[in-house]
């Protein structure tokens, strides 16, 4: 089953001649059927260290291990194979404004090597997260709410093993949030790993789960069973 391993991973970036490290020596397994919030606040290295758990960028320092293979190695139809592993949510809404709810999921399903039964897997995955209806509207046409819940379903479209997600809930209400934080621990529950950057702290101390704190990209607190800001 998949494991993500991370050593001494460092990543930096320069703007305006100046170098900064978005993340700085970060080590940290997650195992298989683990839920992981990632925390911390705003430039704290959150979404920088998720797009180094999927492979969407390499570290500067350190490696990123999946399964014990060193992800920035993999090459060719492996490549596809991590595609597949990862589902992925972007902080920003990445819906294409002029495509249907379906080719938008049709669109990843292909990026995945999921061409031949990608209608199939949109329309499931698109039953998983309470939106059966909507495969021939256009993201204009939703809800905030129910936008976010096409982006979690176009993450599931190859039934990935992981979901890395990145401030699923920012700027919906209340019973948006619980109703997609119930819906991922249901998801969990049924074996699949979650790492989720995010601000719902009310919800992180709900739930209880694994807690990671980044502080200028380090990493300073990781807490089972954790309440926001616990950095024991």
């Amino acid at each position: 089953m998949p494991e993500i391993r991370l050593e001494n991973v460092s990543k930096r970036y320069t703007q305006d001649k100046r170098t900064q490290y978005a993340v700085r020596d970060v080590s940290l397994t997650v195992e298989q059927g683990e839920f992981v919030f990632l925390i911390g606040s705003s430039g704290a290295g959150k979404s920088t260290l998720l797009k180094l758990m999927g492979g969407e960028i390499s570290p500067d320092a350190g490696a990123v291990y999946l399964n014990g293979s060193n992800i920035g190695r993999l090459m060719g139809p492996w490549r596809v194979r991590v595609a597949r592993t990862f589902g992925i949510v972007d902080q920003q809404c990445l819906l294409i404004r002029k495509r249907t709810i379906r080719d938008n999921l049709l669109l990843t399903a292909g990026a995945t090597g999921m061409r031949r039964r990608g209608k199939q897997a949109a329309k499931k995955a698109l039953g998983i997260v309470g939106l059966p209806d909507v495969e021939d509207r256009y993201p204009a046409e939703l809800s905030i709410g129910e936008c976010r819940r096409v982006e979690l379903a176009r993450a599931l479209v190859s039934s990935p093993p992981i979901l890395l997600i990145d401030e699923l809930t920012a700027n919906l209400d209340d019973d948006n949030i619980w109703d997609l934080m119930h819906l991922l621990n249901e998801l969990n529950s049924r074996g699949t790993t979650i790492v989720m950057a995010t601000h719902a702290s009310q919800y992180v101390n709900i739930m209880r789960r694994r807690v990671v704190t980044l502080v200028d990209g380090k990493l300073v607190g990781d807490v089972r069973n954790g309440k926001y800001g616990d950095i024991v």
